[in-house]
């Protein structure tokens, strides 16, 4: 028994030291000098770092603006707004209350500049349609919450690392996306819509904090050395501070945190109720649209068709419990009940048909273009094919190949289109010098091409 002990304490100890050595973060640890001094650099926000802002929010906006995935992706890359937000974190981690007034000026100094600049981009734009890319950033989720959490876990790691060329920093600001919500506030503010600014800022506000928090984690967990003080009262006093700014940083996100976990989780069990007991004989739901509240979230739903009896309706009502939607109120409209809901029944209906047609538009023209497209790039072979042989007799074109190709030069420009035209003739004929000059001035003019190569093989 004692030698069993005795081995198990050996395999426990072995394996609790396989665990540290694997997640050990000193191994390639930057002097902690170092890392302040990067983060530091990152946090103030003049010369270089604004004039890139600027820009950033100019690519971002634009990119929201044409829907375009690749051109928003790229303004993340650009945009310097990490610095300030990892800056809040490090304060917090070690105590450091003139970074952390250092670190909010800046932030707040490029949340102003990036919603000017994208307002005044959006307010001078002549697309004025908020596309897929825009309202995405309009309405944040749980998710959002840990991907910025994780976000900031795994920047602040990567600036702790004596190799700061990897690809980490980078993909954390792809992944929070701090950019594309302030853009998308700014599109509210030029636009007038309240609702898109104040969601699209309150997801920006969530990205900052909990990057901001999981920078603080890392830099305590790394045990930087905390800020001392001279003078007793200004310790205690930028302490009291301190204890402040981190109240009413973690409460509130702690509170949004909670809010938007409890309406993604409503949001679900709305969406799976609506679909498997909002199902009636003879009715149809035009909409149903579900709205999270703390004390009671209602589920507003049209119908269209039979009109159907109070009973099922109060069946479906008590039905919510299973769905854990006890604290919800359905409430139902039907059409021909209520002058006023046919004809709201009948503007939703209406909107989306036009958007189904819109869609439906959108896909003809670009099958339109690549139509086009198409016709330009190739030739009627069949058509000039007979031609030539009624021009120049079936024996002397016995067999063709004609095609339109593109000629590119090294750097892999287009340089030239031509035209060539192989010809196999039926039987031992062969074209004069005469005659292929001819055949080939007559294949320019028949084919619109300034370049045509003939190709004449002797007959098999």
């Amino acid at each position: 028994m004692p030698e069993s002990n005795e081995f198990n304490t050996s395999l426990r100890s072995r394996f609790l030291n396989f665990i540290r050595d694997r997640f050990n973060l000193d191994e390639d640890k930057a002097s902690e000098e170092e890392v302040r001094e990067n983060i530091n650099r990152g946090v103030e926000f003049r010369g270089t770092n604004l004039w890139v802002l600027i820009f950033a929010i100019f690519i971002a906006s634009i990119g929201l603006n044409v829907n375009s995935t690749a051109v928003i992706i790229g303004a993340m890359l650009v945009s310097p707004l990490m610095g300030p937000i990892m800056g809040v974190g490090l304060a917090l981690g070690v105590n450091d209350f003139d970074l952390m007034k250092q670190s909010l000026r800046s932030l707040g100094l490029a949340a102003a500049v990036g919603l000017v600049t994208s307002t005044l981009y959006f307010w001078i734009s002549p697309i004025s349609t908020a596309q897929s890319e825009l309202l995405a950033r309009t309405t944040p989720t749980i998710y959002d919450v840990l991907i910025a959490l994780f976000g900031g876990l795994a920047g602040i790691v990567a600036q702790s690392r004596k190799d700061r060329t990897s690809t980490v920093i980078p993909g954390v600001a792809i992944a929070t996306a701090l950019m594309p919500p302030l853009c998308t506030a700014g599109f509210g503010l030029a636009r007038g819509n309240m609702a898109f600014f104040l969601g699209a800022f309150y997801l920006f506000f969530i990205n900052a904090v909990f990057i901001a928090v999981g920078t603080f984690i890392i830099v305590r967990f790394l045990k930087y050395r905390k800020t001392a003080f001279v003078d007793p009262k200004r310790e205690r006093r930028a302490r009291r501070y301190m204890t402040v700014i981190v109240t009413m940083t973690l409460v509130p996100s702690i509170v949004l945190a909670y809010d938007i976990v409890q309406r993604t989780i409503f949001e679900s069990n709305a969406r799976e109720y609506i679909e498997r007991v909002l199902t009636f004989d003879g009715a149809e739901v035009v909409s149903a649209t579900p709205t999270y509240a703390r004390d009671t979230s209602t589920i507003d739903v049209m119908l269209i068709g039979n009109k159907v009896s109070e009973d099922a309706i109060a069946l479906a009502r008590n039905q919510l419990p299973a769905y854990r939607l006890g604290h919800t109120r359905l409430v139902v409209h039907q059409a021909g009940t209520d002058d006023g809901l046919d004809g709201r029944m009948m503007q939703s209906v209406l909107h989306s048909n036009v958007e189904i047609l819109e869609e439906k538009n959108r896909k003809i023209e670009r099958l339109q273009q690549l139509t086009d497209r198409y016709l330009r790039d190739t030739l009627p072979a069949a058509d000039i094919v007979r031609e030539l042989g009624s021009l120049w007799g079936t024996q002397l074109v016995g067999r063709v190949s004609l095609s339109k190709v593109p000629v590119f030069t090294g750097d892999g420009r287009v340089a030239d289109t031509v035209v060539y035209c192989y010809i196999v003739p039926a039987s031992d004929v062969s074209l004069e010098e005469d005659q292929r000059r001819k055949l080939t001035e007559w294949l320019r003019v028949r084919t619109k091409m300034r370049t045509v190569e003939l190709v004449v093989k002797a007959a098999e």
